[in-house]
């Protein structure tokens, strides 16, 4: 009994004094996506749906079949909340819709963005490093239920070394690629 409860005390003793892992943002596009036309459609953007593997703060990386995370390196929420917040905010920036928001914010919908994370690692390969970003996205009608529109949207940028901020480096730009066309192909559809 002594022994487990020396044992257990100093596990919580290196549990209390680890660093905390460093916390790395997704900072989201830019500029402003350049819109033709501005809508005067109200959207509403749910929570992405990600697999559990991604459905975390860690940072995702691959290797092949082989799916890791950076040890001591998160990003400041789980991913499907930081890019709902970064769909919303390309939106905000693009002037394009009238209102853009979160379930619970009081909109009078009349579509919803509905997002899929399918891709969001750091990926290294015998041909090298990449950040790689796939969101499948689909416009619904809010009123009917109805999908009007939906499309795969991806990107693939290479990364120098492998290390979490520069992994996260790509990944930032792979995202702003993403939702620049995200934003161009939805705001016409509204």
């Amino acid at each position: 009994m002594l022994l487990a409860a020396t044992l257990l005390s100093g596990c919580v003793s290196k549990l209390l004094t680890a660093p905390p892992p460093a916390t790395y943002d997704l900072a989201g596009v830019e500029s402003a996506p350049s819109v033709k036309r501005r809508t005067s459609a109200q959207v509403l953007v749910p929570e992405p749906f990600a697999l559990q593997t991604l459905a975390s703060q860690r940072i995702v990386v691959t290797r092949g079949p082989l799916v890791a995370y950076y040890p001591n390196a998160q990003y400041p929420d789980t991913l499907p909340r930081l890019v709902q917040s970064r769909v919303i905010q390309a939106f905000e920036k693009s002037k394009g819709v009238r209102a853009i928001g979160r379930p619970g914010e009081g909109l009078s919908i009349d579509y919803q963005l509905l997002t899929n994370i399918r891709t969001f690692a750091f990926d290294v390969t015998p041909s090298g490093r990449f950040a790689e970003i796939e969101i499948f996205t689909q416009i619904m009608n809010d009123r009917t239920g109805k999908v009007v529109e939906a499309k795969l949207f991806k990107a693939s940028v290479p990364v120098a070394e492998d290390t979490a901020p520069a992994a996260v480096t790509g990944l930032n730009a792979a995202l702003d690629q993403v939702l620049v066309e995200m934003v161009a192909w939805a705001v016409p559809r509204l």
